[in-house]
C-alpha cells in the first residue's frame, strides 16, 4: 500500500511541481488550499506525511501544525517563504518535523519525505508503536537508551534513573526533540534559559559538559559540539 501525503498550500503552481515529482514516486497524493480544508482532509484521509505551507488562508500554519499535533504525531515537513532563524525555532517548537524555504528544489522534497517516512517506520519497528497512537505522549521522549519524562522530570539510561537538574533535563528534552538541528548557545538560551536570562553564554557550555558526564556516550545518543556555531543531538 503506497504512503500518502497531504499538501497543504494555497499556491496551485506548487500542487503541480509536487504532483509531477511525486508521480515518479510510489505516494498517493492529496491536497488543500487553504489551512480549515487541510485539517479536514487530515482527519478524513490520515496521510503518512503533511506538507505545510504557512501563511495560509482561514487558519495558518502554525495553528494547523498545533491542532494536528494534539491528535497525531504523523511527521510534518513545513515548506515555506518565512525564512528567519525565528520562524524556523518556531516550526520546531510547534511540532514540525523538518523546514524547507521556498524557493526549493521538488527533488530535496521528495528526497526529505522518502527520510521522514524511513524514520517513522524504524521508530515504529524498534518500538512497535502506531503513528497515529492516541496514547502518544509528547511529553516522553525515547533515543538510544535515554528516556526522558518531561512531565515527571525524570530522566532513565538503560532503564536506571540519572539524577539531573531541573535545566538539564529542560536542555536536554528541547535537543532531543529536535535531533540534527544545530543550536546556537543564544537560542538555547532563549529556548531553556527564556527571554528573562541575561546570564553569559558559558552557561550553556557547563550545562552541556554536566549532561555529558551524567550521560555517558554509550547509550546511542551523542551531544555534539558545531565548532563555531552550538550545540546538537544525534540519536546513533
Amino acid at each position: 500500500m503506497s504512503n500518502k501525503i497531504l499538501i497543504i498550500d494555497d499556491d496551485l503552481n506548487i500542487h503541480e511541481v509536487l504532483r509531477l515529482y511525486f508521480a515518479r514516486e510510489d505516494y498517493q497524493l492529496v491536497f488543500a488550499e487553504n489551512g480549515s480544508l487541510g485539517l479536514d482532509r487530515f482527519r478524513q484521509e490520515k496521510p503518512d506525511v503533511v506538507i505545510l505551507d504557512i501563511m495560509l488562508p482561514i487558519i495558518n500554519g502554525w495553528e494547523v501544525c498545533q491542532l494536528i499535533r494534539k491528535d497525531s504525531n504523523v511527521p510534518i515537513l513545513m515548506l515555506t517563504s518565512k525564512d528567519t532563524s525565528e520562524d524556523k525555532l518556531m516550526g520546531f517548537d510547534y511540532g514540525a518535523d523538518d523546514y524547507v524555504i521556498k524557493p526549493f528544489d521538488p527533488k530535496e522534497i521528495v528526497a526529505r519525505v522518502r527520510a521522514l517516512l524511513k524514520r517513522v517506520a524504524n521508530f515504529s519497528e524498534s518500538q512497535s508503536m502506531d503513528t497515529y497512537n492516541q496514547n502518544y505522549n509528547p511529553n516522553v521522549l525515547k533515543a538510544g537508551s535515554i528516556t526522558v519524562n518531561y512531565e515527571t522530570y525524570e530522566v532513565l539510561v538503560n532503564q536506571k534513573p540519572v539524577e539531573l537538574t531541573p535545566k538539564e533535563i529542560q536542555l536536554l528534552f528541547f535537543l532531543l526533540k529536535h535531533p540534527k538541528i544545530v543550536f546556537t548557545r543564544n537560542q538555547l538560551l532563549n529556548k531553556v534559559w527564556g527571554d528573562e536570562y541575561y546570564g553569559e553564554t558559558r552557561t550553556v557550555d557547563v550545562h552541556v559538559k554536566r549532561l555529558r558526564e551524567k550521560l555517558g556516550d554509550t547509550n546511542g545518543v551523542q551531544l555534539k559540539t558545531v565548532w563555531g556555531v552550538g550545540y546538537k543531538i544525534e540519536v546513533m
